[in-house]
């Protein structure tokens, strides 16, 4: 890879990376224990949607958190020279495939291989 597609690459993944940080940062830095919503005494049907709220709001923290996880290690790969390179079988993974998904890991048919198991 060019040092200008890397560059350019690095340069996308830590702008998106600055946006997570910005965004829902504070909630997800809150933790679990701060739930959305609170639960009060009311019916059992509103205390199931307050349930269902505050997991969903979990469920997004969670996801904010892989994402940040997975920059972070896109970015670190950079840093150690292993970027570009699929995990499984070595091979380079393609450019257009990167300014796709920066994060990418796997090659084209490495992925391919994964999502059919």
């Amino acid at each position: 890879m060019e040092p200008g597609q890397l560059a350019l690459l690095k340069a996308g993944l830590e702008q998106r990376l600055a946006e997570l940080a910005r965004r829902d940062g504070a909630e997800v830095l809150a933790g679990p224990r701060d739930l959305a919503v609170q639960e009060v005494e009311t019916s059992p049907a509103d205390k199931a949607t307050v349930r269902l709220l505050n997991d969903l709001a979990l469920e997004a923290a969670g996801h904010h958190v892989a994402q940040l996880r997975t920059l972070r290690q896109a970015l670190a790969r950079i840093a150690d020279g292993s970027y570009g390179q699929c995990e499984e079988c070595g091979n380079p993974i393609g450019f257009s495939r990167l300014q796709a998904r920066p994060e990418a890991r796997l090659c084209i048919a490495c992925q391919t291989r994964a999502e059919k198991r």
